[in-house]
């Protein structure tokens, strides 16, 4: 059974939380001590009806304001497939929340409500989406209830959503009109709009072919990023040396030729091991120990890759980056840059431009980014960095920027290439 990560965003209010408790209550995977706790939560409420919200919505304050503040995951199956759902928050001022929990989805649905249409989160959203790769977006119109389940409201919005999706280039857009509060076209399809004939949220997240996430391709260039070396030194292990890590994407064999970067020595497998079993293959995501043929000069944070696929290699980076934090960032500034294991030194060269996420206008001559602020940037390491572009390896295209003094993440980014 295979494994589908989706992401549901949107404005607020839009009804996120609630579609999620919707998805799980009807497709009864809600425990029964679970169920009773929401229950109870919700015994005041006029209409005698279950807050569903708060089966993602914990945190005191999120029940208090009736807002998602974190991101929150779940996790249910169904006969066909098991999900992993991640509930981002709406409000602008959690962005980076989202941007976080996108990440490694496939999925998302955007959620727009019926009586707003096409908002500012939901191009913002959107437009992140898109820059994070993920293939697939589900619009999901919400509150058709209180349109009175016109389909000329619907009819509207994927209108305004199609045009928004061709700047852009998204292309694997999928809409449905439901009522998250009411359940229609959830997990069951409604009755109240006979006019919709296509699957419901459910059946289109059982049966959407989605590949698995870029970075863990067996078929992508291998890449293993260095996390710990096994030198245990004993009388028994005199000669041990294993590099461990986790494979991000490929697939190594014994005896495959190896280059370590950012060194550039090479050498060839000489055994995998796993939990103490020798295998003469494995791919991602798997975790191993590799035990290479010749002794060479390898710390946490180098990179071995295949040496017939070989990433880029430089000092001098360009990405899309979404600003994190509430001090700006300037040109000129300078802090540590993580790819995968690896970490330099590294001060921002230049703002090429910043994204107006109204319009996807490009904006030069820009100087400093606020909070959520998304901008192509380019970046001068101390030392060279080996990586792919984010479209073709997300585990060695995605990066962060961390905050010398307070060792805060304060930027996530997407690596583009060479600048």
């Amino acid at each position: 059974m295979d494994l589908l990560r989706f992401i549901t965003c949107g404005s607020v209010d839009d009804g996120k939380s609630t579609l999620i408790g919707r998805l799980l209550y009807d497709s009864k995977s809600i425990l029964a001590d679970q169920l009773e706790a929401i229950e109870r939560a919700t015994k005041g409420r006029d209409d005698g009806t279950v807050d569903l919200a708060l089966l993602t919505d914990g945190l005191r304050s999120e029940r208090e304001q009736g807002i998602t503040i974190d991101v929150a995951y779940r996790y249910f199956q169904t006969p066909k497939r098991k999900f992993i759902i991640v509930d981002a928050p709406g409000h602008i001022q959690y962005t980076r929340n989202m941007v976080t929990g996108a990440s490694n989805c496939q999925l998302a649905i955007v959620l727009i409500d019926a009586r707003q249409g096409v908002v500012e989160q939901t191009r913002r959203h959107s437009l992140i989406a898109s820059l994070l790769g993920i293939p697939h977006i589900v619009v999901a119109v919400n509150k058709m209830d209180l349109v009175g389940h016109s389909q000329n409201v619907f009819s509207d919005i994927c209108i305004q959503y199609a045009e928004l999706a061709r700047n852009l280039n998204v292309s694997q857009v999928t809409y449905i009109p439901i009522s998250a509060l009411n359940g229609d076209n959830v997990v069951d399809r409604s009755t109240a709009m006979p006019w919709y004939d296509g699957p419901t949220l459910l059946e289109h997240l059982e049966t959407i072919e989605v590949d698995e996430v870029i970075s863990a391709d067996a078929g992508a260039a291998g890449r293993f990023p260095v996390q710990y070396v096994i030198r245990p030194q004993t009388s028994e292990l005199h000669d041990y040396r294993g590099y461990a890590g986790k494979i991000t994407s490929g697939l190594f064999r014994t005896g495959d030729s190896i280059t370590v970067l950012p060194s550039g020595e090479t050498s060839t497998i000489d055994a995998i091991e796993i939990a103490g079993q020798h295998l003469t293959e494995a791919m991602a995501p798997q975790s191993v120990v590799l035990h290479l043929a010749t002794d060479v000069d390898i710390s946490r944070g180098d990179l071995l890759v295949r040496s017939d696929g070989l990433p880029l290699t430089s000092q001098t980076v360009e990405a899309m980056l979404c600003w994190m934090d509430t001090k700006e960032l300037r040109v000129g500034s300078k802090y540590v840059l993580q790819v995968g294991t690896a970490r330099t030194r590294c001060s921002v060269r230049e703002i090429v431009h910043q994204l107006n996420v109204n319009t996807y206008e490009k904006i030069e001559g820009v100087e400093s980014l606020a909070l959520n602020d998304l901008a192509r940037v380019v970046l001068r390491t101390a030392q060279p960095v080996s990586f792919d572009p984010y479209q073709q390896n997300r585990a060695t295209g995605g990066a962060i920027l961390i905050d010398e003094t307070s060792n805060v993440t304060v930027g996530a980014l997407m690596l583009v290439g060479e600048a």
